[in-house]
């Protein structure tokens, strides 16, 4: 039985190295980076996040105090226990996976679903994908991108589901394996939020289920790089609002690339691949 534990956790160890591996040579984890240079150098972007930006800050401030002020302490003890003197280290990051976590539960279903929809058909359409906007609403006459939004004719992104939440429960036990567990941790709920980044898109392309999961697993490792990416940003404190947008922008950003043709073999732009050479 032993033996066989070992077995599996190895052959999950190179997938999962493999996966990383693929994700690297992608450049895809590009994609949230690009996402934020775009944003702020287009103005009309904004509209939807100042919009639900004061009641967002509200709900981001409290849900990361609350957490440190209760939980911090109770993990960081437990993890004195595995992480020894990383323990206050990877108590945080853990916190603020947690805090993050019910914040995109709470606000994405809540307050920002339809403004990070209307974000990434915006951003469609200034990338002159009209036709594919088209699918999805209707659309005005003039103006920047976001003002010629009209309404919705399909609903917008997925809801966070419970399935997820219980597949996130399950992962957190990998945090009280120092730094490699945390690693593993994020690296799967990169996986996780690659292919959510691109629900709107799936939507507007009429794509059933079997057509998106064969479009996922051509570009795994380009998925899983943009969702690791996009995690981590906004694990930061407060600014995940802003990250939330931003990454959106870049999953936007990404589709248009894919509607253009303007992508490798490996699913990313060959732009976005000479930048992540140079940066080496």
């Amino acid at each position: 039985m032993a033996d066989r534990v070992k077995e599996v956790a190895v052959e999950e160890a190179e997938r999962l190295r493999n996966l990383t591996a693929d994700a690297a040579r992608s450049a895809a984890y590009l994609y949230p980076i690009r996402g934020i240079a775009y944003f702020l150098s287009h103005k009309s972007l904004w509209r939807p996040l100042t919009s639900k930006l004061a009641p967002t800050m509200t709900l981001g401030l409290g849900i990361t105090t609350f957490m440190f002020v209760f939980t911090y302490l109770p993990q960081a003890a437990v993890m004195a226990f595995t992480s020894g003197p990383l323990a206050a280290i990877t108590a945080a990051l853990l916190v603020l996976s947690e805090s993050s976590t019910l914040f995109t539960i709470l606000s994405k279903n809540f307050l920002i679903d339809d403004a990070l929809v209307d974000t990434f058909d915006g951003v469609l359409l200034s990338k002159n994908t009209t036709d594919l906007v088209s699918e999805g609403r209707q659309l005005k006459a003039g103006g920047d991108p976001i003002a010629k939004l009209g309404k919705l004719v399909k609903s917008p992104l997925a809801k966070f589901t419970p399935k997820a939440i219980i597949r996130y429960v399950m992962y957190l036990p990998l945090n009280f394996i120092p730094v490699v567990g945390t690693v593993i941790f994020v690296l799967l709920q990169g996986k996780r939020a690659g292919p959510v980044a691109h629900t709107r898109y799936f939507q507007l392309k009429r794509w059933n289920k079997d057509q998106q999961e064969k479009h996922i697993e051509q570009y795994r490792g380009a998925y899983t790089g943009v969702g690791v990416a996009a995690v981590l940003l906004e694990l930061v404190p407060l600014a995940s609002i802003f990250f939330a947008f931003t990454n959106t922008v870049g999953a936007a950003l990404w589709a248009a690339d894919i509607e253009k043709q303007h992508i490798t073999k490996e699913g990313t732009a060959p732009r976005l691949r000479e930048q992540a050479k140079n940066a080496e």
